[in-house]
């Protein structure tokens, strides 16, 4: 059996904080991220997700971690495009990569957004069920980050000191090669690996031709790679994510909480969930060793070189640290990986 190769190890947490104190959960977010950074992580990232205690826009926390940290990789997993303009959006990242030194990674998906039906006149007014929720938008956007110009050879735009051929600026060199899609589909990762983009793969999935987890993520990633290559584009990057929580630092009473919560939604892993057939990966919880073995043998692993650790919402600050702490000092170095080395307090150059 081929052990699994691992040089590239994030984390992905929600930014979660109470109705009552978002400021403290959004700083110890940023907390966590400098803690992150600390610990030697390639990458830290955040949910975005509408209407609840979490991250709501992406691009305006990354800006703010800009500048709490250095080296590690900065990312949004996943943007739906549905609410966005891509044209502002545009904006927004390569502004964000730019004060981020081009660590900016983006993670987004196409599709209807969640509560559309909630929302929706908000957005758009009457118009909203009229709305193109296609991955045109997705291509939209790349094509506003990838420096093109608007008008023809001949047009130019005229502001205070200066004459210049219009863009989306700032312009962000090496961004379009860092964006993702969230494939969790057949399609959605025929269609991202045909388009050039990296893949997002995480612990739900669909089971579109099995009930089985790991042999539906297997297929979804063999497609992918099989129409990036026929497509003809660059080699891209494929990051899988996996819930772990290991115990080894916890107290007793923490490990309980973490055995509880995983024995919660044991359930929704012994059958496609909803009509959409939606399968979900067990969470690996447990010592350093038995999560190793867990991982081991876990068959869409070793298909892979970038782990994404995905935080679960229901946890607190302490517990987040607690859990990525363990992780690489436990575990990822026996997964192939090297800590990123240490870099000095984050300050102006």
């Amino acid at each position: 059996m081929t052990q699994p190769a691992i040089s590239h190890i994030s984390f992905l947490t929600p930014g979660n904080y109470p109705d009552d104190a978002p400021l403290q959960g959004l700083e110890q977010t940023l907390q966590l991220f400098e803690r992150g950074e600390q610990l030697g992580f390639n990458g830290a990232w955040v949910r975005q997700r509408h209407l609840e205690h979490g991250v709501s826009s992406a691009s305006t926390f990354l800006a703010a971690a800009t500048q709490r940290t250095r080296q590690i990789e900065l990312g949004s997993a996943v943007i739906q495009m549905g609410y966005e303009s891509p044209f502002r959006l545009a904006e927004d990242l390569a502004t964000v990569d730019i004060l981020a030194r081009g660590r900016l990674n983006v993670g987004l998906s196409a599709g209807a957004p969640n509560h559309l039906e909630l929302i929706g006149h908000s957005v758009w007014g009457d118009a909203w069920q009229q709305q193109d929720f296609s991955y045109q938008r997705v291509l939209t956007l790349r094509d506003n980050l990838s420096g093109r110009f608007f008008g023809d050879d001949n047009t130019v735009i005229l502001s205070p000191g200066n004459t210049q051929r219009p863009r989306v600026q700032p312009f962000a060199a090496g961004l379009v090669d860092r964006l993702w899609y969230g494939g969790g589909s057949l399609r959605s990762a025929r269609w991202a690996g045909s388009h050039g983009f990296n893949l997002l793969a995480g612990n739900l999935t669909s089971g579109e031709e099995t009930d089985d987890f790991y042999q539906a993520q297997r297929a979804q990633i063999q497609l992918y790679r099989e129409n990036l290559a026929a497509s003809g584009r660059r080699a891209a990057r494929i990051a899988l994510g996996r819930v772990i929580i290991p115990t080894d630092s916890a107290d007793a009473t923490t490990r309980r909480h973490y055995q509880q919560f995983a024995a919660s939604r044991y359930p929704r892993t012994l059958a496609p969930q909803s009509s959409r057939r939606t399968l979900f990966s067990q969470d690996i919880v447990g010592s350093a060793e038995q999560i190793l073995e867990r991982l081991f043998n876990d068959p869409v692993l070793r298909l892979v070189n970038e782990l994404r650790i995905e935080l679960p919402y229901e946890l607190h600050y302490a517990e987040y640290s607690q859990i990525i702490s363990d992780f690489a000092t436990l575990i990822a170095p026996e997964l192939g990986w090297t800590a990123l080395p240490q870099v000095s307090h984050v300050g102006r150059e």
